[in-house]
């Protein structure tokens, strides 16, 4: 059975910082790219960060120069490290893990709530 679990998420004022974690068990991680998106209310869900089964990271605007995303292959985890977090930051961020090959695998946690208030 698939599992990804987050953790990491809370409460933080504004220029905060805050690492999110992912534990994935029940696939072969290494094999898998990884992201993490986030869905703020009444919004849709957005990709923040992914990376590469390799290990090279990508990430939307939004998180450019703030964000870092890294994962660890011999502990199946994956990171979202997020710094001078804003009020508009808050949301479920989301970890999923995804491969297109021999067919499209597709797995999602259930969330973790990111709250940035004064």
């Amino acid at each position: 059975q698939v599992q990804l679990v987050e953790s990491g998420g809370g409460l933080v004022q504004p220029g905060g910082s805050l690492r999110l974690s992912c534990a994935a068990s029940g696939i072969i991680f290494r094999d898998y790219v990884m992201y993490w998106y986030r869905q703020a209310p009444g919004k849709q869900r957005e990709l923040v960060a992914g990376i590469s089964d390799g290990g090279t990271p990508t990430y939307a605007r939004t998180g450019q120069g703030r964000f870092t995303i890294s994962r660890d292959n011999a502990k199946n985890m994956v990171y979202l490290q997020m710094h001078n977090l804003k009020p508009e930051d808050t949301a479920q961020y989301y970890c999923n893990a995804r491969r297109d090959w021999p067919r499209v695998y597709d797995f999602w946690g259930q969330g973790t709530q990111v709250t940035v208030s004064s």
